[in-house]
């Protein structure tokens, strides 16, 4: 796998889908030190094309991918490696969001990857940690534009992290629609964010951390506007809210908001992300909250770094956190570790066999171990249908690391390791989704009897959409029942049609 990962010190790319803004960052990871190369914003306002059915208007869809189209530009010559892009809220809640993400993919030239809301959180940690190092225990929170991420860490490792479905453009939308900036609205604004993060009041109590930050857009947007009228160091606090509530309501109206610095895409957002920073302020005692250097864009960035170096494995401290969590849902379901891994040795070389060569060292060999790593989670609810049980936990879990893209791929190869087919059949017309579940279903197979195997008694050869099932001479006569499974597979795939899988077993 190491050789199709890019240099150390090739530039990465991120992208932040967020439901404001587009936001691209081109940076190097040297030495523990980040240097930024490039950095590109697009006020698209995603999150306003949200319609009353929860579906992406056509409007917003072309704005999206107009941003897009921009760094795809700017990303010519970018390996498969060296860019990830995420995006957060509107879209985990967009009900055609697959439809934009086939066309935004298109466009980019690069998979694009929807995150949960504790996903987002944890990079906004790691790009503020990194970015502005400290050991003190604190309290970071990230106002986006239709959600707000909280997060309590010390040093680089995040502890509780949370999301709220609330930001500025759904605020400003629902309570300033017209732009009229009135008391009541304020009011109604600040009762309406309060419903949706009282119930962390414990959580993120004030004696839980020494520090409050204030990461992206909001925070900064009004850190600027306090600075530059004088009214603090950029340091926000409960008065400067309130002075710049008082600006706004002084105004009436966003056409005639005259804050320094405040910029014009900012203008129709300020007063609902204004509210829910006093409405944090008052509940969870931010007597000060100090602008972060990092932010969500940073952190894909650094994660995408660490996921390199724990696969060149010669550098000290890479990690992929995915490594982690797929353990640690391993051990939460009680899964056999060592029926896992006998699994996970024979479905490698398994699809190894079947993979084009540039295929065999990408994301999807690492989604396969994964899969076989968590395929009989589901036991824990049941053993009858258990591959049903396992996809549904794998696909619900919380596992830091993995985007709700990946975390349904994997769901779905789990889903595939035994039964009919039918159920996967229009994931299966994708060649390389067909032989990832191939690889585990015989993979499974072989691995029955749950005993020790030899991954290299079966071996695959393909041929367009043949493969032929080759074995060991004396394999068939001393694996039987192995091999009358086998017999029943390939007739499993001649009735569905993708795959031809004909034996050939000695």
């Amino acid at each position: 796998m190491n050789a199709h990962l890019p240099a150390p010190d090739a530039p990465l790319a991120s992208i932040d889908m967020g439901s404001n803004s587009f936001r691209l960052e081109i940076g190097q990871v040297l030495q523990q030190r980040y240097r930024r190369l490039a950095y590109l914003k697009d006020t698209v306002r995603l999150g306003a094309g949200l319609d009353a059915n929860g579906y992406l208007t056509e409007e917003a869809t072309q704005r999206g991918l107009e941003s897009l189209r921009g760094f795809a530009h700017r990303l010519q010559g970018f390996g498969p490696g060296q860019v990830r892009a995420v995006a957060t809220q509107t879209l985990r809640e967009a009900r055609n969001r697959n439809d934009f993400l086939a066309r935004a993919e298109t466009v980019l030239g690069f998979p694009i990857e929807v995150i949960s809301g504790r996903e987002e959180a944890r990079l906004i940690y790691a790009g503020v940690s990194f970015m502005q190092p400290a050991r003190k225990p604190r309290l970071v929170i990230d106002i986006g534009g239709r959600s707000t991420e909280m997060i309590l860490g010390t040093g680089r490792t995040p502890g509780v992290a949370e999301s709220f479905q609330v930001g500025s453009v759904s605020l400003s939308m629902r309570w300033f629609p017209d732009g009229a900036l009135t008391r009541q609205a304020f009011r109604d604004a600040e009762v309406a964010a309060g419903a949706e993060i009282e119930e962390a009041l414990g959580q993120f109590a004030p004696n839980r951390w020494e520090e409050a930050l204030g990461s992206s857009g909001t925070a900064g947007a009004v850190s600027q506007i306090l600075a530059g009228a004088g009214v603090s160091d950029g340091t926000i606090t409960p008065a400067g809210l309130r002075w710049c509530i008082e600006q706004c309501l002084a105004a009436g109206h966003v056409d005639r908001l005259n804050l320094p610095t405040l910029k014009e895409d900012r203008k129709p957002v300020i007063a609902g992300g204004l509210a829910l920073l006093y409405t944090l302020a008052m509940h969870f005692g931010l007597e000060e909250l100090k602008p972060a250097k990092g932010a969500l864009r940073q952190g894909v960035l650094i994660d995408l770094h660490e996921r390199h170096e724990a696969r060149r494995g010669d550098q000290p401290g890479g990690r992929d956190l995915r490594d982690g969590s797929v353990s640690s849902l391993q051990q939460r379901f009680g899964a056999d570790p060592a029926q896992a891994e006998r699994v996970r040795l024979v479905a490698l070389s398994l699809y190894e066999q079947l993979a084009q060569a540039q295929d065999a060292a990408d994301e999807a060999l690492l989604e396969l171990g994964w899969a076989c790593a968590l395929h009989e989670v589901g036991m824990m609810v049941s053993h009858h249908d258990h591959h049903r049980h396992s996809a549904y936990l794998l696909a619900h879990a919380d596992a830091p690391g993995f985007s709700q893209n990946q975390q349904r791929r994997m769901a779905d190869l789990v889903l595939g390791q035994r039964g009919g087919l039918r159920k996967l059949e229009a994931a299966l017309a994708q060649e390389r989704f067909a032989h990832q579940v191939l690889a585990l279903r015989l993979a499974v197979i072989k691995c029955h009897a749950r005993g020790p195997v030899h991954p290299g008694a079966l071996s695959l050869k393909r041929s367009g959409r043949t493969v032929t099932v080759g074995s060991r001479r004396g394999w068939a006569e001393q694996n039987p029942r192995t091999a009358h499974l086998l017999r029943d597979e390939a007739e499993a795939w001649s009735r569905l049609g993708v795959l031809k899988l004909v034996l050939n077993l000695r």
